[in-house]
């Protein structure tokens, strides 16, 4: 269905669209339009998106790319006002940086029937350093209102002519009409990479520039006459033109790594150049090209063999170990209790790995390649890994720009292991939440790769054990106990530890309705040897139906699953659920006195296909009291798509399973 509807609204790309886009005439019935004809649920839309980007030559400087940029946005309500922010990311190398010019911007109300106009002024322009390679130019539009329509332009000079940021055709919110243009002269070759499923084909034609060069000359003894010459170079560009309308919104959905990865765009990359009377020139075309440049880099390979600033802290650690093993768990927990992580991002380092460690705080590449290269200096065979997280996207084309962040690999006979020392709760093969995105790049010393699997293979477990007693008022008080291993540890780590337990609870009992906790405990919270432990008692209301001499009850209460997550009728992307788990719940109910069982929910066990979930549920009575088993279980990280009916159908179970009632009649 989602397919088609794509495919629909596509076949008006080529159709004549009558709206006036120039810059300024916004219209009343554009200012009047409460919500979106093809997409009532929008709370903005692009009315107007366009982009050009194409290389001006100036005689001092030689080339530069140039991107002149243009958008109409119309606000339907509240939840569109941040569409109202635009944040412009500007690249930088040393003493070459991308500039930002000519911002113009307007806020457009209808007020009693007359277009009100408010300027963006220079003080709401904001620019930030976001690291040594990276600005920001950021502004929000003022006077936002329901239904106002905001607009703006900008120009953007750029050195990096290799670097040409994707142009993306999809949005989180619909676009009515999108211009984009991208032009390049014979000099420059570059090659397209698609993706998304919106498959969107440019019009490509060759067309006529040139160059003009001017010169000026003195001629005269005593009187100085200047003259001036100008010379043409003709060349031919290629312009490639995008002209699409009615472009459906990409939603986002449950489990998914990063909406990017599917949103429709096209990417153009620099293979080579060609200027005459110079040989060629070959940019970054293959993986081997890109990791050795990024090896390369004094920000990444140089910092991987920096030893003097650790040597004394790292000898006198291991100087009385010489298990491999015990060596790499000594050494990983001394950078997780020596350095703090910034938060800051990136495959190279800001301030160095030395100032970094002496400071005792850094960015992910300092961290991870100070631990790697004290990995390496203990004996041990370890090597970088290039990894682009969650919502950065996933690499599917070389280039340099795909990676965002490093771990640590470590090889050992028996096997390898990762490692992220970012995270205080990380332990070994489990690895941060935001990194687990398919695979990461391997480096070794002379620049080779190899790609190694990003998410776990071992199982993160939560045992869950209620002891609970269920009166005649369908009052149920009692107790809970959660185990949790592996990246379920590591997340309820990262909640519980940086919370202020007060909170923590009052969010617990908000979570389950107003449930009343008492005598909460947590054990193991920073002995990561071992699993986390949570525990309470409980207390609460109307969690029986009381109808005649009857009570009505799920066995499973507040912990019961209510909504399914997978609503759609079909599904083009995987589902990412990051790492296989399994979680159990032994439920044991004391039911009230003078009352019997009369029906309970059946034995049931519900799979998938080939082994990629499976449910049971078990029931066992006992005089007064009821036994549940229900083990539910994950076993692979990523669903394909063409399994999206059957995972939708196993949840559906699940959940119909999970509401079913026990009924008791009184004696």
């Amino acid at each position: 269905m989602r397919s088609t509807l794509i495919l629909f609204s596509l076949c008006f790309a080529l159709t004549a669209f009558t709206q006036d886009y120039k810059f300024g005439k916004v219209s009343k019935e554009e200012l009047q339009e409460k919500f979106n004809p093809l997409d009532s649920s929008a709370s903005a839309t692009y009315l107007y998106k366009y982009r050009r980007t194409f290389f001006e030559y100036i005689q001092s400087e030689g080339f530069r790319l140039v991107t002149d940029v243009h958008e109409r946005i119309k606000i339907y309500n509240q939840e569109g006002f941040d569409y109202a922010t635009e944040q412009i990311r500007l690249h930088k190398n040393g003493s070459d940086e991308e500039e930002i010019n000519s911002i113009k911007a307007y806020t457009y109300n209808l007020l009693e029937g007359k277009i009100e106009e408010t300027k963006l002024t220079k003080s709401g322009i904001f620019k930030t350093e976001r690291s040594k390679y990276l600005d920001e130019t950021k502004f929000t539009m003022p006077n936002i209102k329901e239904g106002c329509v905001v607009e703006f332009r900008y120009k953007i000079l750029s050195p990096f002519f290799s670097n040409v940021d994707d142009f993306v055709f999809q949005y989180d919110i619909p676009v009515k009409k999108l211009d984009a243009i991208f032009e390049a002269p014979e000099y420059f070759v570059f090659k397209t990479n698609a993706k998304g499923f919106l498959s969107v084909i440019p019009k490509t034609e060759t067309k006529r520039d040139k160059i003009t060069f001017t010169s000026k000359s003195r001629s005269g003894n005593y009187v100085s006459n200047t003259s001036f010459h100008s010379s043409d170079i003709n060349f031919t560009k290629e312009v490639s033109s995008y002209n699409l309308a009615n472009i459906p919104a990409l939603k986002e959905e449950p489990y998914v790594n990063s909406i990017n990865n599917y949103r429709s765009s096209m990417q153009y990359e620099l293979s080579y150049t060609k200027f005459p009377q110079s040989p060629v020139k070959y940019y970054s075309t293959t993986w081997e090209d890109v990791v050795k440049t990024i090896y390369k880099s004094s920000y990444f390979g140089e910092e991987l063999n920096k030893t003097g600033y650790f040597k004394e802290d790292i000898d006198a650690i291991i100087s009385s170990i010489s298990d491999p093993m015990k060596r790499t768990a000594l050494i990983f927990d001394f950078v997780k209790s020596k350095m703090r992580w910034n938060r800051g991002y990136g495959k190279y380092t800001n301030v160095g790995v030395k100032k970094a460690f002496k400071e005792h705080v850094g960015n992910v590449a300092e961290i991870n390649l100070m631990l790697t290269s004290m990995l390496k200096y203990a004996g041990l065979n370890a090597y970088p890994v290039l990894v682009s997280t969650r919502q950065n996207g996933v690499p599917l084309f070389p280039t340099r720009e795909g990676y965002n962040y490093v771990v640590s690999y470590v090889k050992f006979p028996q096997g390898s292991i990762l490692l992220d020392a970012t995270s205080k709760y990380s332990i070994p093969n489990v690895l941060p939440f935001r990194t687990l995105n398919w695979h990461g790049r391997v480096i070794a010393e002379k620049g080779g790769s190899t790609l190694v699997d990003l998410y776990p293979k071992q199982k993160s477990k939560d045992n869950i054990s209620m002891m609970v007693n269920l009166n005649e008022e369908g009052i149920i008080e009692g107790s809970y106990r959660s185990v949790k291993t592996n990246h379920m540890a590591l997340s309820y780590r990262q909640k519980y530890n940086k919370a202020n337990e007060e909170d923590f609870l009052e969010k617990l009992e908000n979570k389950y309705s107003d449930l009343e906790i008492s005598d909460f405990q947590v054990k193991n919270k920073n002995d990561l040897s071992k699993p986390v432990i949570e525990s309470y008692k409980f207390n609460k209301e109307s969690q029986a139906d009381i109808i005649g001499d009857k009570l009505y009850f799920s066995p499973m209460f507040f912990l019961k699953t209510v909504e399914n997550p997978f609503k759609l009728d079909s599904r083009e992307f995987p589902v990412d659920f990051g790492y296989p788990a399994a979680t159990k719940y032994q439920i044991i109910i004391k039911i009230p006195e003078g009352y019997k069982v009369e029906s309970a929910p059946e034995k049931v066990a519900y799979s998938m296909p080939d082994n990629l979930g499976v449910f049971k549920y078990n029931v066992s009575l006992s005089d007064n009291t009821m036994h549940f088993l229900i083990i539910l279980e994950m076993n692979q990280s990523i669903i394909s798509p063409t399994y999206y009916d059957a995972l939708k159908e196993y949840f559906k179970q699940i959940i119909e399973k999970e509401n079913e009632q026990v009924v008791l009649t009184k004696v």
